[in-house]
């Protein structure tokens, strides 16, 4: 952390996406071969930390809808949170769906509007502990949607998420912002408290179009309110092995993006809606399935290229 991105990452991978039949048989030296077309790393167990804070501010962020954004906060801070991290999340789309996603109320309580308005001074009255130890959120509402009108005509107007969480940051070891899908003010506003952006990416040729333009409002954003914002990976999600169409996205996005692209890749299945509808995390809805372990070797993933403490 603080080590910059190319220093978190001294070691270098082939670019040839390989297909499953590529694996490793049983007692043979030969790396299985991941996805990604990577030797699959077996990430270690993240030891306990001493001491909590100041936190690393973590935006998911795509102007995309339907990749992954909220599902990926929800189980990546769960997945961290299960090994001793203590973790913020912020509700920063006006659907509110992260809320909903971890069951938590958003009408008659504080939200992430009253803090950007001012009406609500103190960020610890928004923040609500979850029923899963470690996780607190900061809930959303459809409020939120006018946020970028009342927002225009402040002074500093893009900084004012950045003031809110510095308030709060030394509490926590990692806050993830979950943003809207759209590059306005309040998206602005994630980067700009950033220190670090991750951008889920479904294995689906038009999610793949948008994902240059929003290298290039990260890099914006970099030259002009927050020099030390970095790029911590793309996450290829809704991935299906078994579609030519997802093999070929993934080849491609590797081939562009390089070792940017992490190397956890999260697979299609039905047990995240089932999950969002149960208002819990894969990782304690379903803790044995395969959905559950790829979240917490994201969330490994993370902690060893250090981008997480």
């Amino acid at each position: 952390m603080g080590t910059g991105w190319r220093a978190a990452h001294a070691y270098t991978f082939p670019m040839t996406v390989q297909r499953e039949d590529s694996a490793t048989l049983p007692g043979l030296e030969t790396p299985v071969i991941g996805p990604t077309g990577r030797p699959q790393t077996d990430f270690p167990e993240p030891e306990a930390l001493r001491g909590h804070g100041p936190a690393r501010i973590i935006s998911l962020c795509n102007q995309k809808g339907g990749v992954g954004k909220t599902t990926s906060t929800i189980n990546l801070g769960a997945a961290l949170a299960e090994y001793g991290r203590k973790v913020l999340v912020i509700d920063f789309d006006p659907q509110g769906a992260l809320s909903a996603g971890l069951g938590v109320p958003t009408h008659d309580v504080p939200t992430i509007y009253d803090l950007l308005l001012g009406t609500v001074k103190n960020p610890a009255e928004a923040i609500i502990h979850t029923d899963y130890p470690n996780l607190d959120i900061i809930p959303a509402n459809i409020d939120l949607s006018a946020a970028e009108v009342h927002l225009v005509n402040e002074v500093a107007r893009e900084t004012i998420l950045a003031r809110v969480l510095k308030k709060v940051s030394d509490n926590y070891d990692v806050i993830l912002i979950d943003c809207q899908p759209s590059l306005g003010l309040l998206t602005v506003n994630a980067l700009t408290a950033a220190h670090g952006v991750l951008i889920p990416l479904e294995c689906e040729f038009f999610a793949l179009r948008g994902v240059a333009l929003l290298v290039e409002t990260i890099d914006k954003v970099r030259d002009r309110l927050n020099p030390a914002i970095e790029l911590d990976g793309i996450l290829a999600t809704m991935y299906d092995s078994r579609t030519l169409h997802s093999r070929e996205v993934l080849e491609r996005v590797v081939e562009t993006f390089g070792d940017r692209v992490l190397e956890t890749v999260i697979g299609r299945t039905v047990k995240f809606p089932d999950a969002s509808v149960a208002g819990a995390p894969i990782t304690s809805f379903a803790p044995d399935h395969s959905a559950s372990d790829a979240y917490r070797q994201l969330a490994r993933e993370l902690i060893t290229r250090g981008a997480v403490a």
